[in-house]
């Protein structure tokens, strides 16, 4: 009435709101479209439509237009309130995708989770309310264009069509995120059910007190099983830079365990600890692992929301869990096996004695040498082919088509299990070594000392792989002949027998490594660690999501 009392049209439009609907019009035109929909996906099509919600929102208030009720928000998780601090507008772009794409289902780490119907409901009342604004802004441009032909839209219909659509995106909204947050909650549940059972290890912890009569608490072992159960879980879903692997369980935290206190009660009763460094550094890391996974636990129960639902984005979780993959899958194929695990400290053992003998060698496992993953095929033939019963399980894993199984004879002598080439080589290895014990001069090796033979004979054969020629260099610096222990008589054609095996040896080096890669690199890595003196792993760390 008084807009018409100064002469003015109530369907008119102000200066200021013309030019806020005519920018939003021009800004409409510039949306990317695909088949009737707007193109989001791409980034100049994500550009254009933030570009046009931005007007959208301006308009609105040019217009003096109430926005609906957003007071739901308060009840929005942390993560959404960032997104959403107050009840203004705040049109994203993010959610009218989700209301174009209208996806009834999605998958979150592995499983799946429906919208509801009345979410589906909501999405299609939003793009109604979209599309018939797209045609009355349509209109507003073709009436600039073609003013006799078409009318523009007057001031009552823009604000009804900006309400319209207000409302139906404000309703969607709510019920869009409600739920997203509901599915991201149940995303989260594994690593929730693992922190709940870590809280009840503390407690039994606390109340038990943390040593071994606690592992005897039948409560306790079954927590840990749950929460390792857990933890393999989590893994499966989460480590996408490894395998991934959900079938390591908590038998092989048990066995690293007992290891440890294996290794404990042989040194308490005087044995060298260098015996068992190895057995104690991998069983040391599948405890360690595990501690660390605890503790990361521990951490981000205190800030849940900040957990990414989709838990393969979790940097600090993957990298806590790439950790326990490594460390528990060498506990499974070694520390749960005696027989490997003792082969792995022997040729730890022997390959600390090969440094003393050849300091070269010290230099290459220090550094990590390339020519290193050249010797330790040849130092791992070496101590097969001297103790082959001790050893035949880890040459198995390697080269399975060299042993022949056979589950109805039982073997009449252990080289029953081997391929008739093994069997040449093996017995190639024990004629040069008869060689080399009878080449050394009588003064020096007498009747009694045939093992001190035996032990020269091996210490020739050890400096020639590591050098991988006949000298090699002493401690002090000087050069030594590697046969120059050989009486002259005799050390020629020892030698040309010796150079003929170190040939063989080398080709059955090369089918070691390439036969099983993957299991070989899994053995040397450990052999580096463990001459290395222990885990390379850095575990405290800033903690990380």
């Amino acid at each position: 009435m008084i807009r018409k009392l100064f002469g003015k049209d109530a369907d008119g439009l102000s200066a200021a709101e013309e030019v806020a609907i005519a920018r939003l019009a021009a800004n409409y035109r510039r949306l990317l479209m695909d088949g009737g929909r707007v193109n989001i996906k791409s980034e100049a099509g994500y550009s254009a439509c933030a570009m046009f919600l931005d007007g959208l929102d301006s308009a609105a208030r040019t217009l003096r237009l109430d926005a609906a009720a957003r007071s739901y928000r308060v009840g929005f998780t942390l993560n959404y309130r960032a997104l959403f601090p107050d009840e203004a507008r705040n049109y994203r772009v993010d959610v009218l995708e989700a209301s174009v794409e209208q996806y009834a289902v999605i998958w979150v780490n592995g499983d799946k989770f429906e919208f509801s119907a009345e979410a589906m409901r909501r999405a299609e009342a939003l793009q109604r309310a979209w599309t018939e604004l797209g045609t009355m802004l349509e209109r507003w441009s073709q009436a600039s264009e073609q003013p006799r032909s078409v009318s523009r839209p007057n001031r009552t219909e823009l604000r009804t069509d900006l309400n319209t659509l207000d409302s139906a995106w404000a309703s969607f909204e709510h019920k869009y995120i409600a739920e997203l947050i509901e599915i991201e909650d149940n995303a989260r549940r594994l690593i929730v059910q693992a922190i709940e059972h870590e809280r009840c290890l503390q407690l039994l912890e606390a109340h038990h007190g943390d040593g071994e009569a606690l592992q005897q608490v039948s409560e306790y072992q079954e927590e840990q099983r749950r929460l390792v159960s857990c933890v393999a879980k989590l893994n499966s879903v989460a480590n996408f830079r490894r395998k991934g692997r959900d079938d390591l369980g908590v038998d092989v935290l048990h066995d690293a365990t007992k290891t440890l206190q294996r290794c404990d009660n042989a040194e308490k009763s005087g044995q060298s600890s260098e015996l068992h460094s190895a057995a104690r550094i991998l069983a040391s890391d599948v405890s360690e692992s595990f501690a660390a996974l605890r503790e990361y636990l521990r951490e981000v129960e205190r800030c849940l929301e900040r957990v990414d639902p989709h838990l393969c984005n979790n940097a600090g979780l993957v990298a806590r869990l790439v950790d326990w993959e490594e460390c528990w899958e060498v506990g499974a194929r070694y520390v749960q096996h005696e027989k490997l695990l003792n082969a792995v400290c022997d040729l730890v053992a022997e390959i600390r004695s090969a440094q003393r003998l050849a300091p070269s060698l010290t230099a290459m496992c220090e550094e990590c040498d390339v020519e290193l993953f050249l010797v330790l095929p040849r130092l791992i033939w070496l101590r097969f082919l001297a103790k082959p019963q001790e050893h035949i399980d880890m040459l198995k894993t390697f080269l399975p088509h060299r042993f022949i199984e056979n589950k109805d004879e039982p073997f009449a002598s252990p080289e029953d299990h081997w391929d008739a080439e093994m069997i040449l080589f093996i017995e190639k290895f024990r004629y040069s070594r008869e060689l080399l014990k009878g080449a050394q001069p009588a003064g020096a090796v007498g009747v009694q000392s045939a093992s001190a033979a035996e032990t020269v004979a091996s210490e020739i054969l050890v400096k020639r792989v590591v050098t991988g020629a006949g000298t090699c260099t002493r401690p002090n610096g000087d050069t030594e002949d590697v046969y120059g222990c050989l009486a002259p008589a005799q050390r020629e054609d020892t030698e040309r027998e010796v150079e003929e095996l170190m040939h063989d040896l080398e080709r059955w080096s090369i089918e070691l490594q390439r036969h099983c890669p993957e299991d070989w690199n899994q053995c040397s890595a450990i052999l580096v660690q463990c001459l290395a003196g222990g885990s390379q792993k850095q575990r405290q760390v800033p903690f990380r999501v």
